[in-house]
């Protein structure tokens, strides 16, 4: 048996994704150099949504990229034989930008460092920041987000599942927890 338990609604990420997007304008006194690079598959939609925030604020569109780090992940030999790559795309040049990596759910860390690996294959930004929908802790590398929509406190016996209407049909953050 699950239990599940929403703990965001669409109104919710909505609001969150907003916030986020002024908090980034804030902490980089502007945008001239700023660029959003969705961590692949839920991070990209975020980071457009990100983008859509800051454009009806400040009238500006920060570019958008997408970032695949299945062949940097420290977990690729447990994934089965021949894991899915996806497509990289990012323009322009990260070299001396400030990029904003998105992801959904921060969890151990250890896709948030294989991130910063496959930045690091694309060139040699100012800084890289992080933001994140959700924070649920437990982190096993020493990283933390610069921007979190919402810090969750969960155990390890639960997951964060992030459903987004781009790829899922609708929004909403749930808790779900298998019973025994």
């Amino acid at each position: 048996m699950t239990e599940r338990k929403q703990i965001l609604t669409p109104d919710d990420i909505r609001r969150a994704l907003v916030r986020i997007a002024h908090e980034i304008d804030e902490r980089n006194g502007g945008l001239q150099d700023v660029i959003l690079v969705g961590i692949r598959r839920r991070g990209v939609p975020l980071a457009e949504r990100i983008a859509a925030a800051i454009a009806d604020f400040e009238g500006v569109r920060v570019p958008v990229g997408q970032l695949d780090i299945t062949l940097y992940r420290d977990d690729l030999k447990l994934r089965g034989p021949a894991p899915l790559v996806r497509k990289t795309a990012i323009q322009p040049d990260i070299t001396g930008k400030v990029v904003v990596l998105v992801d959904d759910v921060l969890y151990t860390g250890r896709t948030v460092r294989a991130a910063l690996d496959a930045i690091a294959d694309l060139g040699r930004p100012e800084r890289i920041q992080l933001a994140v929908l959700v924070d649920r802790g437990h982190r096993e590398l020493p990283i933390r987000a610069d921007f979190v929509g919402k810090n969750v406190p969960t155990s390890r016996a639960e997951r964060v599942e992030v459903r987004l209407r781009e790829s899922d049909g609708a929004d909403e953050v749930a808790i779900v927890r298998r019973s025994e």
